[in-house]
C-alpha cells in the first residue's frame, strides 16, 4: 500500500491526542499523529524526517500546520504546508491557505483560503514547446 521510500506516508500511529485532551503550545513530530482533541499551537514535523498528520472528524486545529502528509477530516484554523501529500476528507473544514504537492479532495470538504501548488525542489517543471499555428 505505501512505498519504502524515505517521505513516504506512515502506515502507523505513534502518538495520539484523544477526544477529552487539549494541548495548548506546539508540537513537533515524526512518524504518525492522530489527533481526536483540540490542539491550540502549530503542528510540524522534524526537518528531513517524514511525518503523517492525521485530523479526526470530531478534532480542532488552532495554528499553523507544516507536515510531509497530512489526512484532514476535521476543523483547521490556520494554514496547511504539505510537503508531500494532503488529503482532504469530506468532513474538512480550513479556514486559511493551503500549500500542497499533491492534493485529494473530496465531495463535502470546505477551504476558506487560498490553494497554492508547490514543487518538489528537485522537481523540474517542464513546459510544453510553443508551436505555431500554420
Amino acid at each position: 500500500m505505501f512505498s519504502n521510500k524515505k517521505n513516504s506516508p506512515t502506515p502507523h500511529i505513534d502518538c495520539l491526542i484523544n477526544t477529552d485532551t487539549m494541548i495548548n503550545g506546539d508540537i513537533l513530530f515524526n512518524g504518525g499523529l492522530r489527533i481526536d482533541g483540540v490542539v491550540k499551537g502549530n503542528i510540524s514535523t522534524h526537518e528531513g524526517r517524514g511525518g503523517t498528520l492525521i485530523v479526526s472528524q470530531q478534532a480542532r486545529v488552532e495554528g499553523q500546520i507544516t507536515v510531509t502528509h497530512a489526512i484532514i477530516n476535521g476543523e483547521i484554523q490556520g494554514d496547511i504546508i504539505a510537503g508531500e501529500t494532503l488529503q482532504l476528507e469530506a468532513h474538512a473544514r480550513v479556514s486559511g491557505d493551503i500549500t500542497y504537492h499533491a492534493l485529494e479532495m473530496h465531495h463535502g470538504a470546505i477551504v476558506s483560503g487560498k490553494l497554492t501548488y508547490a514543487a518538489r525542489e528537485q522537481e523540474e517543471i517542464r513546459a510544453l514547446p510553443f508551436r505555431e499555428e500554420s
